[in-house]
């Protein structure tokens, strides 16, 4: 299997929305977002996947080496290799994938966030930065597409938080900001209860609506950032952005019973959505004011 297989693979197997929001680029530019995408898959998957937090942290520290070894011309494993050909073509930088493995190392560090501004650096970690890489790598002439990159990538990542509260929650991890929980009433361990009582209440969903209200705000904020010059080039994150707020809209329309359900929209919907939105080129409507 070649490093190009080995990542279209990772790519594949995930099911993730990301998959089909690259279906449509040009194939240099495919296999550079696909490379991109695998790495984020494999570093996160030491966190997700390895129970043992000193093995897991070891396995991080590897991936740092690995980071040097690629740019250093000697990358080892398939994801870095198939990498390699296009840092310099697409200015995928050493402190950016770092900063990914920095936001991993986050998971292991800490599972609750006091306040919101300690959630956003973890998004910036685990989200913006990766919204910049894939904006380098789809295209872009106006410097502030990475503004909107950014931006665009907290929303994704406040909208995984929303759907993942209960799956988050079995694990032992708290995405929900403890003051958004204070304010509503609520507190930590009753999402870890993740009780099915609980998410019929009022006040839970009065929380919920919150947070989905700041993630569509996210949204529109970026849409905003987006250059008109750009727009074309960065259609792949508008896919995304169209999945994304649809998966919003069907978690409201569940009344967000989100902690004893993952939901999830069909891949028929999502491909659809894509196609949909390579066509028109246009940013979704997102819901609410």
């Amino acid at each position: 299997m070649t490093p190009e297989q080995y990542c279209q693979d990772k790519a594949a197997r995930s099911g993730s929305s990301f998959y089909y929001s690259f279906l449509f680029l040009p194939p240099e530019r495919r296999r550079a977002i696909t490379a991109l995408y695998a790495f984020c898959r494999e570093v996160d998957d030491v966190v997700d996947e390895i129970h043992d937090k000193t093995i897991a942290a070891s396995k991080l520290a590897w991936w740092r080496l690995e980071v040097e070894r690629l740019y250093a011309g000697e990358p080892s494993h398939p994801v870095t290799r198939a990498l390699q050909p296009h840092l310099e073509p697409f200015g995928i930088a050493r402190k950016q994938l770092i900063e990914v493995i920095d936001g991993m190392q986050m998971d292991l560090d800490q599972n609750r966030y006091l306040d919101f501004e300690g959630l956003r650096l973890y998004c910036r970690r685990v989200a913006g930065v990766i919204g910049e890489l894939s904006a380098s790598i789809f295209g872009y002439r106006d410097p502030l597409t990475l503004r909107y990159a950014d931006e665009l990538g907290l929303a994704f990542q406040l909208t995984n938080i929303i759907r993942d509260v209960g799956e988050d929650a079995r694990v032992g991890r708290v995405y929900i900001p403890l003051d958004d929980l204070q304010r509503h009433g609520l507190a930590a361990h009753q999402l870890l209860a993740a009780r099915a009582a609980d998410q019929d209440s009022e006040v839970f969903r009065a929380m919920m609506r919150d947070q989905v209200s700041r993630a569509r705000g996210h949204y529109r904020k970026a849409f905003e950032l987006l250059p008109e010059v750009d727009r074309r080039a960065q259609r792949p994150g508008l896919i995304m952005s169209a999945i994304y707020s649809a998966l919003l809209d069907e978690i409201e329309r569940d009344q967000y019973r989100v902690l004893t359900q993952r939901i999830a929209l069909t891949p028929l919907r999502k491909l659809w959505l894509a196609w949909r939105t390579w066509v028109n080129g246009r940013p979704p409507r997102i819901a609410g004011h």
